[in-house]
């Protein structure tokens, strides 16, 4: 079997969030305090330019969703079992346990209590949203069960509608961080909820019109040019507001990043053991195992910024996730094919 190959942007997504990193900084450095105009345009603490830049890379992603694969849950339920558990009853706690014991404890001398208070945040936005559309790059990368993926990224996406402001409520209030419910809800609304619906009804209607083939080979690619300049955009825009955080403090990057990276290879590890030890075939486990270590961090962004601000600590977590993700998935495909005969 010929090895796959990741898409260019993907492969090289690292890079390209370097490289907002050197833009954005330089932006805001030039545009001084004129920049905080874009900071204004909000309306119930919902920043419009950031909101707009969020739906256009979360609204293609939900264009990929099929809920009518959901039927497919009954004919092996063990796997999608498993994936819920360690995406919502595991993951966003062990996420926050270890920005805990990190950014409260172990950081204590570098850190004030008020930042190491936006950096839990900002972990635990990331901790409570499963990725959604990077797992299916990384399930076709392992030689994952394509029907399968789908199935298990639609439990996920209706569960973010149900589960995600409880859970990060219950963990932010148990951090003793003020949350503004309202905005928190209308995040949701915003990020979630629209762009799903909007991606149903648009499923179902080209679909219908067209035909699968078409719509999997013709419409969707032409949403990907889209997605990425709005990642990107976003990216810059953050940066902009965080370039002057950066240069003071360039050491809170890998203080950031080393209790994500922790995070991400204990909840893959134990998806990964854990689902082969209850039998799970390798097709299954290795994409379960994937949507369990990487993260929706769009929608931790866009609720990151929406909550706590653009210049916020919380915010500035949530794009560390976007700056580390693919080298550290990358490494777990390797991982998981090398694994594969042994499995």
């Amino acid at each position: 079997m010929a090895d796959k190959q990741i898409a260019f942007f993907e492969k090289y997504l690292t890079l390209w969030v370097l490289l907002c990193i050197a833009i954005g900084i330089a932006v805001g450095y030039l545009a001084g305090d004129s920049i905080q105009i874009i900071s204004d345009w909000e309306i119930y603490k919902v920043n419009i330019p950031v909101a707009i830049l969020i739906w256009l890379m979360i609204y293609p992603m939900m264009l990929q969703v099929d809920f009518a694969s959901l039927k497919e849950i009954g004919k092996s339920p063990k796997g999608v079992v498993w994936t819920v558990i360690i995406n919502w009853m595991i993951k966003p706690f062990t996420m926050a346990f270890f920005a805990w014991v990190f950014f409260d404890h172990i950081y204590s001398a570098w850190l004030s209590p008020e930042l190491a208070d936006q950096y839990i945040a900002g972990a635990i936005l990331l901790g409570a949203a499963p990725c959604t559309a990077m797992v299916f790059v990384w399930s076709y990368l392992s030689d994952g069960d394509p029907n399968y993926t789908l199935v298990q990224v639609s439990v996920n996406d209706l569960l973010i509608l149900i589960l995600f402001i409880p859970i990060v409520g219950l963990l932010l209030g148990i951090t003793n961080i003020t949350i503004p419910w309202n905005t928190l809800a209308a995040s949701i609304i915003v990020f979630v909820v629209i762009p799903l619906v909007a991606g149903y009804l648009t499923h179902k209607i080209t679909i219908s019109r067209k035909g699968k083939e078409w719509y999997t080979s013709k419409f969707l690619p032409k949403f990907k040019p889209v997605s990425i300049s709005a990642l990107l955009i976003t990216l810059v825009l953050l940066f902009a507001y965080q370039g002057e955080k950066i240069i003071a403090q360039p050491l809170d990057i890998v203080l950031i990043a080393i209790p994500l990276i922790i995070q991400t290879y204990f909840i893959f590890a134990l998806a990964w053991y854990g689902g082969k030890k209850i039998g799970l075939p390798y097709q299954v486990c290795a994409p379960g195992s994937m949507i369990g270590a990487s993260n929706f961090f769009e929608l931790a962004v866009a609720v990151a910024i929406a909550l706590f601000g653009l210049q916020s600590g919380a915010a500035l977590v949530t794009v560390v996730g976007v700056l580390i993700e693919v080298p550290i998935m990358l490494s777990l495909v390797r991982f998981a094919n090398k694994s594969r005969v042994k499995y």
